[in-house]
């Protein structure tokens, strides 16, 4: 019973680790919106493909209001959310 407790645990820890990680993918295309101006660029296609499943979800119900996306503050608020929630489980 005890592994199994410690099993989940661990797991649960990892799904936070994961969590946390795409918290900083997001983060990283914030900035590097700001700051790469070729939207060819490797890094920048690489934290697009990895962001917009979720940043594109959040668009679609809450669109850009006068020009700024507020997506990424609600992706940062949903997976704090959701990170809370899982360490309450461990």
């Amino acid at each position: 019973m005890i592994y199994t407790t410690s099993l989940t645990g661990s797991i649960l820890l990892f799904v936070v680790r994961i969590i946390q990680i795409y918290n900083i993918l997001i983060l990283a295309r914030v900035f590097a919106s700001w700051i790469i101006r070729n939207p060819y660029n490797r890094l920048y296609h690489f934290l697009l493909t990895i962001t917009e499943p979720l940043l594109g979800q959040i668009r679609r119900i809450l669109p850009p209001m006068m020009g700024l996306d507020f997506s990424p503050i609600i992706a940062f608020f949903i997976l704090n959310l959701l990170t809370k929630l899982i360490s309450s489980l461990i």
